[in-house]
């Protein structure tokens, strides 16, 4: 399985917080990950985002379908994300692939959880892609760090 975990564009200080807009910077950030993205990431992605206005405006640059999910919006918690994305503990689906667009200090926080097992929370750049994948060795299930790409190197 790959989860590909997309903190929204940079985008305006200004509230409420929930229709903050992307920044023309945003804007160009999230056109430079998605250009990447369409180009490396599996056909039939599913994509989840969050309702915030920030985060709607990143996934739009994709330019396919997504779902928005009210569970995904700021101060959700890890078991909010893996609910939503009704995620088993081991995904027999080696060719399913989640785009999940949304939220800092969350997508740091389920990337810790995946990858360590712990509760922590990395520090994901805004615009930043982390890109997951889970396999099974020797009985045991594991999730690795596939790539992360930062809008600032594309």
């Amino acid at each position: 399985m790959n989860l590909l975990l997309w903190r929204h564009a940079d985008a305006e200080d200004s509230s409420p917080d929930l229709t903050r807009n992307l920044t023309k910077k945003g804007r160009d950030q999230a056109k430079k990950v998605a250009a990447w993205m369409r180009r490396e990431m599996p056909a039939h992605a599913r994509v989840l985002v969050s309702p915030a206005t920030r985060a709607l405006q990143t996934a739009q640059a994709l330019g396919i379908p997504f779902v928005t999910d009210d569970a995904l919006a700021p101060g959700a918690t890890v078991e909010d994300i893996l609910a939503a994305l009704d995620l088993p503990i081991v995904e027999r689906d080696a060719k399913r692939t989640w785009v999940v667009v949304g939220h800092q200090p969350w997508l740091g926080q389920l990337a810790a959880f995946l990858l360590s097992d712990s509760p922590a929370s990395y520090s994901v750049r805004k615009a930043a892609l982390w890109w997951l994948v889970q396999r099974e060795r020797a009985d045991l299930v594991q999730w690795t760090l596939r790539c992360v790409v930062d809008p600032d190197l594309l």
